[in-house]
């Protein structure tokens, strides 16, 4: 994946786990995983939880974590980034 698709991948991510932080209701993590989840091209979210696994350098730790929640990541080991 070209350097600037993955970077802007990681930038959405995080603008989507800083929406999701400031909700009261539930469990911010969750929420940016549903969203990922639900609204992710699945190309999108292989590529993302490639970057995780490979390490997720700019992912916020929020979002780190909703990313290891998703099904593709859970296919696989390990679930921890960076192994």
């Amino acid at each position: 994946m070209a350097s600037a698709s993955l970077d802007k991948l990681v930038s959405m991510a995080n603008q989507i786990g800083r929406f999701f932080l400031p909700q009261r209701d539930g469990d911010p993590v969750a929420g940016i995983a549903d969203h990922l989840e639900k609204f992710w091209d699945p190309r999108m979210k292989a590529n993302i939880v490639a970057h995780w696994r490979a390490g997720g350098a700019g992912l916020d730790a929020p979002v780190r974590e909703a990313i290891g929640r998703l099904k593709e990541a859970k296919h696989g080991a390990p679930l921890e980034a960076g192994g």
